[in-house]
This record gives structure tokens, C-alpha cells and sequence, in this order.
């Protein structure tokens, strides 16, 4: 069997668990330090502007494999009242291609001295493709393949809420509450009908100072998706004199993390994570490699004893 055609086995396997309306928005293991791909109500939730670059390799090796790229920037505005950002998005699995663009909103309120509860708004569209024709098939006649997908634009629409103080955080959301996928049902014959599904995110993080030295963070994301079985992911990460953080967790019924992150100067960070396959995926591939880089700017200069916790 050529590459080619396992390349297509996968990708038909992928299309498939993802037409059975399972676990579909992309998936990062950095998500405590990069909070608006996964709630528009994180953007501006710091007192300076933020930016990060992150690139998602999973399960190396593997043909077809999701590769994902991701950029966001977004800052505080009127007093910090208010939050915008801007994020892309782009999510490759098999022969299925998306780019994501949307910005975020943010409002703000205090509810009690020294914590914010914020509201979270988001918009954008995908540009959808998928070459289903390089599928390896047995039924020629099957109209699903006879149609690729190709740059189809979809409008999606989310919604969240993030409380956070300055060692603890909560958030909910709902990145796509409403998808207008109509064009890609059509394209695909139905087989794609309601592609974009709703998928709630419950997080959670408290920082418990230990010492001068020693910052300790757990951290909970449980995932809920209507149609596909809960995935909660268990993280705790360890601040060592406010510049290294050290960090591992357990994504039930996937995989162990690995987590490394340095505040290399007060405006830049760096971090690595790398996912090792508790599943029977692990016989097949070898992990996967996460990478970031994060800057923040302030309009005076950010002090590094004054730590990003989250």
C-alpha cells in the first residue's frame, strides 16, 4: 500500500469520527497560557497587549496526521474595560483543510476587589476545503466523492465568560454557538451536514504561592461535546523563581503531557509541550510536538516579578 492511499485510509477514518460529531474544534495542550483560542472573554485580561504563535504537530509519523498553526494578538481598550483580539487559525487533518479567522470582544466588569468577570463575544468565518476525491474508494458511483470541497466559506459565531483574579481563573465557553455550513452540507452530498458542532470548554486554575522560589498552579479543561464521550484534561504546572515553568498532565483516554515554558525577558516567552499516546494510537506514531512563542507589551515595562500566571 502506497502513501498515497494509507494517506486516504486515515483521512476517510478521521472524516468519519468527525461526521459521528466528535471531538472537532483543534486541540492544544498550552491552552492555560493562550486563552482566547479557546474564550473570546479572555481577550484584554491583562493590563498590556498580547500576542503568541503556536504550531501543533500530533501524532508524528502518522500519515495524514492534524497539523495546526495558530496567532493571536489582543489588548485591553478603554480603561480595561474592554477586550478586542484577533486570531487564525489553521487546522490540516488528511485531505481536510481549515483556515479560521475571527476576532474577539471582550466587557468587563469588577466584582469584587481585585477580580473581573468578562463576557465574551466572537465572529469570523472558515474557509473549509476538502480534496475528497484523493480518497482511496470502492465505490465509484458514491456521489460523497464525487465533489470536492474547496475553499468554502463558513460563518461562525461564539460566546464565553472568564472570571479571573490574580492567582485564580474560571471561564465557559462555546466557540462555535452557531455555524452557517449550509454550502458545505451541500457539497458534500449530507455527508458533512451540521460539520461545525457545538463544543462547551469548562476551565479552571488557582496559583498557590508556596515560597519565594516555588509557585503552584493546578489547572482542570473539561470538554463536552453532545455526541462524543466528555474529555477532561488534568494539568499542573510548577513556577520555579518566576521564570520556568515545569508542567505535566493527563488528557483522559488520549494521552500523558509534558510541559516547558520560560520567560526568556519580561516581554517574551517560550514553551514546548509534547503529548505521549495512552491509546491504542500510540503503537502508530511517535507523540506530538507543540512549540510557542508569546510576547507581551506594555506601556511600561512588564516585571518579571509581577509573573503571567495565566
Amino acid at each position: 500500500m502506497n502513501r498515497l492511499q494509507y494517506s486516504g485510509i486515515i483521512a476517510l477514518a478521521l472524516l468519519c469520527v468527525q461526521n459521528a460529531r466528535a471531538q472537532q474544534e483543534a486541540m492544544i495542550s498550552q491552552y492555560m497560557f493562550n486563552g482566547l483560542f479557546v474564550n473570546p472573554a479572555y481577550a484584554g485580561s491583562h493590563p498590556y497587549a498580547s500576542a503568541s504563535i503556536l504550531h501543533r504537530e500530533q501524532w508524528t509519523g502518522m500519515p495524514g496526521a492534524p497539523s495546526t498553526s495558530m496567532l493571536a494578538f489582543d489588548t485591553p481598550v478603554w480603561k480595561n474595560k474592554f477586550g478586542l483580539g484577533v486570531s487564525m487559525v489553521h487546522d490540516q487533518i488528511g485531505v481536510s483543510r481549515d483556515l479560521d479567522m475571527s476576532t474577539h470582544f471582550a466587557y468587563s466588569i469588577s466584582v469584587s476587589e481585585g477580580s473581573r468577570l468578562a463576557f465574551g463575544l466572537r465572529a469570523g468565518v472558515s474557509i473549509y476545503s476538502a480534496n475528497v476525491s484523493d480518497l482511496v474508494y470502492w465505490d465509484q458511483n458514491d456521489a460523497v466523492y464525487v465533489q470536492d470541497i474547496r475553499n468554502t466559506p463558513v460563518g461562525r459565531f461564539g460566546a464565553g465568560l472568564y472570571w479571573h483574579s490574580r492567582t485564580s481563573y474560571a471561564g465557559i465557553s462555546i466557540p462555535t454557538l452557531h455555524a452557517m455550513d449550509e454550502k458545505v452540507a451541500e457539497a458534500s452530498r449530507s455527508i458533512l451536514r451540521n460539520y461545525f458542532t457545538k463544543h462547551i470548554y469548562l476551565n479552571a486554575g488557582h496559583v498557590f504561592e508556596l515560597s519565594e522560589d516555588f509557585d503552584l498552579k493546578p489547572s482542570v479543561m473539561v470538554k463536552y461535546q453532545q455526541e462524543a464521550p466528555p474529555e477532561v484534561d488534568l494539568n499542573c504546572n510548577v513556577l520555579f523563581r518566576e521564570r520556568f515553568w515545569l508542567g505535566a498532565g493527563y488528557r483522559t483516554g488520549d494521552a500523558m503531557v509534558a510541559m516547558l515554558e520560560y520567560q526568556a525577558t519580561s516581554m517574551i516567552r517560550v514553551g514546548y509541550a509534547y503529548d505521549m499516546n495512552t491509546s491504542g494510537l500510540r503503537h502508530y506514531n511517535g507523540g506530538s510536538h507543540e512549540v510557542m512563542l508569546g510576547l507581551d507589551l506594555g506601556k511600561e515595562p512588564i516585571r518579571i516579578k509581577s509573573p503571567r500566571y495565566f
